[in-house]
């Protein structure tokens, strides 16, 4: 009666641990839905806002520069490329490979948010600026604090590939960062056309 009891344990087992996960990366895809909603308020906030301001952009201020802000666009979204190219590593079980474009995306998103923090520098307008300057710098920091947190989540997937055969069994973790980078890449996407396209 014990032995049946013991099979029936190790049967059962491997199928709740894969609910678990399933149940995790659901969760994890409702999150990103409420985010998507926090976003939207603000897209349609800012539309509101620019399309019924007779003088929106600060006094002395003709528009944005668009190249470097571009620059930056390119490589963020590059950016999703590479985390998808090492994602197939992993299931590859290429350690190396994985850690190689892993490592790359987080470059690639940290040299997006420098180029940030350069362009925030270069304005001649704050915060306090209006309401075009209020909004322009909470949308570009509330998404580059979503870019800082793809970045900590990327780090700490990278740092646990080296834990021997911590990856053996799946992916703990790499499916869901990876797909936070690609939310956050499509958000920019909407407020680079936003924001500096339509100016």
């Amino acid at each position: 009666m014990s032995t049946t009891n013991i099979d029936a344990t190790t049967a059962i087992a491997p199928s709740a641990h894969h609910d678990a996960e399933d149940h995790r990366m659901f969760g994890f895809v409702v999150f990103l839905l409420s985010e998507t909603v926090i976003f939207l308020s603000f897209f349609v906030g800012y539309i509101v806002f620019k399309t019924s301001a007779t003088d929106w952009l600060p006094p002395g201020v003709e528009g944005l520069e668009v190249r470097s802000p571009a620059i930056a666009t390119a490589i963020l979204v590059s950016s999703s490329f590479v985390i998808t190219i090492a994602e197939r590593y992993l299931h590859r079980e290429n350690l190396w490979g994985f850690r190689s474009f892993w490592l790359l995306t987080m470059v690639m998103g940290s040299t997006f948010l420098y180029a940030q923090a350069m362009e925030w520098l270069s304005l001649p307008f704050g915060f306090t600026a209006g309401t075009f300057g209020g909004t322009f710098y909470l949308l570009t920091g509330f998404h580059g604090l979503h870019v800082l947190a793809g970045i900590v989540m990327q780090g700490v997937m990278l740092g646990r590939s080296f834990i021997p055969n911590n990856y053996a069994g799946g992916e703990h973790g790499v499916a869901s960062t990876s797909l936070f980078w690609h939310f956050v890449d499509v958000i920019w996407i909407v407020l680079f056309a936003l924001i500096y396209l339509w100016q």
